[in-house]
């Protein structure tokens, strides 16, 4: 049987590498430099024909959503609040795929409204 290869984007904010070419079942780990001063920093996985999945959001060196990442061969980390990596290890063929960085200075989302917002107005969204 012949050697099986994965092809491998990742566009990010000053990362590398831009492309990828490995033998299945190898490791490989991608870097993201984001923006600076931004806190919120963001790794998507786009399979080719389908949008982008969220596989993990950083606050600072925290993580805020972490439920689409494969744990078993996946891993990321953020240190100090500023670089990413992300690391398959190992690699299978169904992860063949363009992995993408972005990050903001503030997420679009709150879980909790900030003391300075008054709530008294909002009512329950109907069914």
């Amino acid at each position: 049987m012949g050697t099986m290869l994965l092809c491998w984007a990742a566009l990010c904010l000053l990362g590398s590498p831009r492309y990828k070419i490995i033998e299945k079942r190898q490791s490989v780990a991608f870097w993201c430099n984001p923006i600076s001063g931004h806190a919120t920093l963001y790794w998507y996985q786009q399979i080719l024909g389908q949008g982008p999945k969220l596989l993990i959001q950083f606050q600072n060196d925290g993580v805020v959503d972490d439920s689409q990442l494969p744990k078993d061969r996946f891993s990321a980390e953020r240190l100090k609040g500023v670089d990413s990596t992300l690391k398959i290890q190992p690699a299978n063929l169904g992860d063949s795929a363009v992995y993408l960085c972005a990050s903001s200075l503030a997420t679009a989302l709150q879980r909790h409204f900030p003391p300075v917002h008054k709530t008294a107005g909002l009512s329950p969204l109907l069914s």
